[in-house]
């Protein structure tokens, strides 16, 4: 068998399967596809249709299994491989993605497509210029895709490029004027301003009747962007709040499932275990910037490497994975000897090694969502040093409210939810404060908003760093940075986010309600939970 069975071959089932997966029924798609494969275990189409839902569940392990068999059983099957590239760069192993892409490459290199997944693995390995002239040669051969060129944006703005990334932006939206995606990275950059053209052109798009939902809803965070600027806070808000609302339909989240994990944590890593483990990898290699998303992170970043010692990475999903490599996790790393632990900080060093660019003794991950594994580090990896960026909880809730994120945020939809997260997460690390006192250094925004220097000072003495004139200087320095902050952190610190949650407190309420104790007491944590 050394090809997918042709539409012709399809049965009546699987065209309603195929159909419930296109409208995003999945509910629907997920028992006749399982009916379909009962009859037939070897329908390689069907398969990969049942790892794409895999996939937009977040069922990673499914959809790489199910894709793996695909290809086993039609290698010639390139739209299985394809995805399977993609899933391997997605979950944090694009070095793995690489060769399955030569494959591609080889059974059909001219398709656009393949070019543009190899641009996006290369980048996910760090190599920004190799990415941007993949896409220049796809946009030498096909002037006419608006998602290539948005993702050509991408790379653009990642290495700094901020007026090429805007024109490519404009490029894909002449192209393709109601491709939302396209008008949320122009207000990602944050720095642009939409004039009244752009908003009647998003507000015309966004009245489409066959609009796609991925296009209305990065239209209205775009919209909410634009009304934000404007000073229209109300119309600002109601965006948000239609953006988020259609996000939280396709990607569901629980909060009682976060504070669950946050109790297994609390319950395992309790101060006893923490306090006398021993082993572990000694190397002082990894920075971890943990907190929220939107707290600062991307700037304690930037001020770090700006340090001679110091390199920039970027947010690495190796930790996580490390850490759910142990089974029964976390109830089991309590059983884990000197030398299973050692073994685990140092897959993590292996796996974070091929996103090293230079021979600096120290490297940086700021995956925000870490937090939850700071236990984990502080016996796998118990001298790395471990950074706690926190900043105001209704400035960050609301700014996480605001902003779009592509995958893996879905806690961002509501404002009870972000504000559940936040509290969860302020536990977390009171917990570890009291078990390991010391152990991690916070930087509170809005101190080093205030007192930049006594701040970086602080900081670069908790990580055992001789001060540098560059850290201070932080928006000069040239790096790749690839999260929604990338342009603020090269401009000067400035004061104008720290208050912005003022204009729309009368929206706020349910966010109170959810933060609580943790409201009253920042930027401590309460004295009990």
């Amino acid at each position: 068998m050394n090809r997918p069975p042709s539409p012709s071959h399809w049965n009546p089932r699987l065209i309603q399967a195929a159909i419930a997966l296109h409208d995003n029924r999945l509910e629907i798609a997920e028992p006749l596809l399982k009916a379909h494969l009962k009859d037939d275990p070897f329908d390689a189409k069907a398969i990969r249709m049942l790892a794409e839902l895999a996939w937009r569940i977040g069922r990673m392990k499914d959809a790489e299994h199910l894709l793996r068999r695909a290809v086993e059983l039609a290698p010639g099957f390139t739209a299985a491989r394809a995805q399977l590239a993609l899933v391997l760069g997605r979950t944090g192993r694009p070095q793995e993605a690489l060769p399955l892409l030569d494959l591609l490459f080889e059974q059909d290199g001219e398709d656009i497509g393949h070019w543009n997944l190899k641009a996006a693995t290369v980048a996910r390995l760090g190599d920004f210029d190799a990415a941007i002239g993949l896409y220049e040669q796809v946009l030498e051969k096909a002037p006419k895709q608006p998602k290539v060129w948005m993702s050509y944006g991408h790379m653009l703005k990642t290495v700094g490029r901020q007026d090429d990334a805007i024109a490519a932006y404009r490029r894909s939206i002449e192209l393709a004027p109601q491709l939302g995606e396209a008008w949320w990275s122009l207000a990602n950059l944050k720095t642009v301003r939409f004039d009244e053209a752009d908003i009647a052109a998003m507000t015309q798009a966004l009245q489409t009747s066959d609009l796609r939902d991925e296009d209305r809803f990065h239209l209205d965070f775009a919209l909410g962007k634009a009304m934000h600027d404007a000073g229209r806070s109300d119309e600002a808000f109601a965006h948000y709040a239609s953006a988020n609302r259609l996000r939280l339909k396709s990607q569901p989240y629980s909060a009682d499932d976060t504070a669950k994990a946050v109790d297994r944590a609390i319950a395992t890593f309790d101060a006893d275990l923490l306090r006398h483990a021993t082993g572990g990898c000694d190397a002082p290699d990894p920075i971890f910037i943990v907190g929220m998303p939107r707290a600062g992170s991307t700037l304690v970043e930037q001020i770090l490497a700006s340090h001679s010692q110091v390199e920039g990475t970027s947010e690495l999903p190796d930790l996580p994975a490390v850490a759910r490599s142990v089974e029964g996790y976390p109830a089991a790393v309590a059983r884990l000897d000197g030398d299973a632990l050692h073994s685990l900080g140092r897959t993590y060093l292996d796996r974070a090694s091929v996103q090293r660019r230079t021979q600096r003794p120290y490297f940086i991950d700021k995956l925000p969502n870490n937090w939850l594994y700071v236990p984990f580090i502080a016996m796998a990896l118990p001298n790395a040093k471990i950074i706690d960026a926190r900043r105001h909880p209704l400035g960050c809730c609301l700014s996480n409210f605001r902003q779009h994120f592509a995958r893996g945020q879905a806690f961002t939809y509501a404002l009870a939810d972000v504000g559940r997260y936040y509290a969860d997460y302020v536990r977390l690390m009171a917990h570890v404060d009291d078990a390991l006192p010391g152990k991690v250094h916070r930087v509170i925004y809005e101190r080093m908003v205030d007192d930049t220097e006594a701040e970086v000072r602080a900081l670069l003495s908790y990580c055992g760093l001789e001060f540098e004139d560059a850290c201070l200087s932080f928006y000069k320095t040239e790096r790749a940075v690839r999260t929604a902050s990338s342009e603020q952190v090269r401009q000067p610190i400035y004061r104008d986010a720290t208050d912005e949650w003022r204009r729309y407190e009368a929206h706020l309420d349910p966010l109170k309600t959810a933060l609580g104790s943790v409201l009253d007491a920042y930027p401590d944590a309460p004295s009990g939970f």
